[in-house]
């Protein structure tokens, strides 16, 4: 039987790498369709909790990770060898930036070798990792084919970004529309095939790198207009004008306008590093992206202005930064989710902690800071929240919006308050103690 007919009487068996974020939802949908699957991670942690049928990310219910691996159709492991036994790969790794804001392609270089001693004929691999168009073709494949095996004949290669949204109630993974590219026709017959047993609806494109450039677009749209926003922000604040008054009253029109909102900087596993995969490969073609890194640089200042915010509020009330002790709510990227890659509050603390500030950290979703590559502020502990602890602060710093916050009952009880997110718009008292930043 091929590869084809395996995946439409699903038979296929799926093997994920890299259980997390983006990975571990999209084998479930997989187990949830009756195929069997094995998750590939080289954290032996996670492999053991997701064998004991217990979740490590928060918006995915425990008991669903239970009912995924009582169902006999899912297992984890940390041993590659066991590869082969896979009809079909999904690669969902990290795809980060170097200090100097190029492609970190270590991930699926990484993944890529070590599939090379494992991967058999009539494989088909398929890269989900966000980056740059060519990567698929130019980079991974050369990589599989070490292993003697030829692409487009003895294995096939395809590319389909993912498209997850933590926390958004009202799209999952199963609901999302799927992108699905491969420079071989079989390859992209198998890749649409085999996502449309578990997605809604696939896209197919004509090549990898149209796909992975169908994801770079879908972010640099949202950096660009997220830095539009920061930039009327800093402008409207020296007019006296709410932005978010303004943004509000923008979006009452029903054509041509699509609401953004600013913050204290951009986080996240993709807009704040997606721009720049496609800035580093456009030099490759003698072409400036000006636009877009215009728009990153406005994106990577707003933690400085943040700060700078603060060193005005405080100095309005007869403080310095340097001494004063800063708490900063929330060290997610996003509300509602114990995410915390790329999360500007990291970005916060170390400038705040360079200029003197004692800081520390509040978030109900993120007990302890985990270790980051580009930040040396982890092993702090999340503060509780009580009327004493906020007392204390000379400000609090609003960076991510949880929904659990008691909005009145902090500013109530802190003795200053310094808002990013418009968190606190419905606060009636004290208001005398809110800047917006």
């Amino acid at each position: 039987m091929d590869l084809l007919q395996k995946i439409e009487n699903k038979e296929a068996v799926i093997g994920v790498v890299g259980l997390g974020y983006v990975g571990l939802p999209l084998l479930m949908e997989f187990v949830d369709q009756g195929f069997k699957t094995i998750g590939f991670d080289i954290d032996p942690q996670k492999v053991e909790k997701l064998n004991a049928g217990k979740s490590y990310i928060k918006h995915i219910d425990e008991a669903r990770v239970k009912k995924v691996r009582d169902s006999n159709l899912f297992e984890a492991t940390t041993d590659f060898s066991r590869i082969k036994e896979v009809d079909a790969i999904l690669i969902c790794v990290p795809t980060p930036l170097t200090k100097h804001r190029e492609p970190d392609l270590s991930y699926i270089t990484g993944t890529g070798e070590t599939l090379a001693q494992h991967i058999r004929a009539g494989q088909l691999i398929v890269l989900e990792s966000s980056t740059f168009p060519g990567t698929t073709e130019e980079v991974l494949k050369p990589l599989l084919e070490k292993s003697g095996l030829k692409g487009d004949r003895d294995f096939w290669v395809a590319f389909s970004p993912e498209r997850e949204d933590p926390a958004n109630p009202k799209f999952n993974t199963r609901t999302i529309p799927k992108v699905v590219g491969a420079n071989n026709e079989y390859a992209r017959k198998l890749v649409s095939t085999l996502y449309d047993q578990v997605i809604v609806k696939t896209v197919p494109v004509s090549s990898t790198q149209a796909a992975e450039a169908t994801k770079l677009l879908e972010n640099i749209f949202r950096s660009v207009n997220i830095a539009l926003v920061n930039e009327m922000k800093m402008i409207l604040d020296r007019m006296g004008i709410d932005v978010w008054e303004v943004i509000e009253a923008a979006s009452t029109k029903p054509f041509g306008f699509m609401p953004f909102y600013p913050g204290p900087g951009l986080g996240g596993h993709c807009i704040p590093i997606d721009p720049f995969y496609l800035t580093w490969k456009a030099r490759e073609y003698e072409m400036n992206t000006r636009f877009i890194e215009l728009a990153g640089e406005v994106n990577t200042f707003m933690p400085y202005y943040v700060v700078n915010r603060v060193t005005e509020a405080l100095n309005d009330r007869a403080k310095s930064v340097k001494g004063s002790k800063i708490l900063i709510l929330g060290a997610a990227y996003k509300k509602d989710v114990d995410d915390p890659r790329e999360s500007p509050t990291f970005k916060l603390i170390e400038i705040l902690e360079a200029k003197g500030a004692i800081v520390d950290y509040n978030d109900p979703l993120i007990p302890v800071l985990p270790k980051m590559r580009m930040y040396h502020v982890d092993h702090k502990e999340s503060v509780d929240l009580t009327p004493e602890n906020l007392k204390k602060y000379d400000l609090v710093l609003i960076s991510t919006d949880h929904s659990t916050y008691d909005w009145d009952f902090i500013v109530e009880n802190a003795q200053l308050v310094v808002d990013t997110r418009n968190a606190t718009k419905n606060v009636l008292e004290h208001r005398d103690k809110i800047v917006k930043a």
